[in-house]
């Protein structure tokens, strides 16, 4: 499977706190040491595709922050307009 796929399989299947948990194990892994190259650097591509996933969720929720805060502010201008 590509990179793309499991990128996909990965956002699809992830919410944000458990990608986020995910990535915690995975840093706290890559501190501890102990593992060898190979490991390793399938641990960072890991944290790499739960990095994209939780910034993807956050930039979601940042989307529709904003879309309320706008829809409020379109509500009380046309509030004011009809007093």
């Amino acid at each position: 499977m590509s990179s793309t796929g499991t990128e996909t399989a990965t956002q699809s299947a992830l919410g944000y706190e458990q990608a986020r948990d995910e990535l915690i194990d995975v840093v706290r892994r890559l501190e501890a040491g102990g593992t060898s190259l190979e490991e390793s650097l399938a641990l960072w591509e890991r944290g790499e595709e739960l990095a994209k996933v939780c910034r993807r969720w956050l930039d979601g929720a940042r989307a529709r922050l904003d879309a309320a805060l706008a829809e409020r502010e379109d509500g009380d201008e046309g509030a004011e307009q009809d007093a």
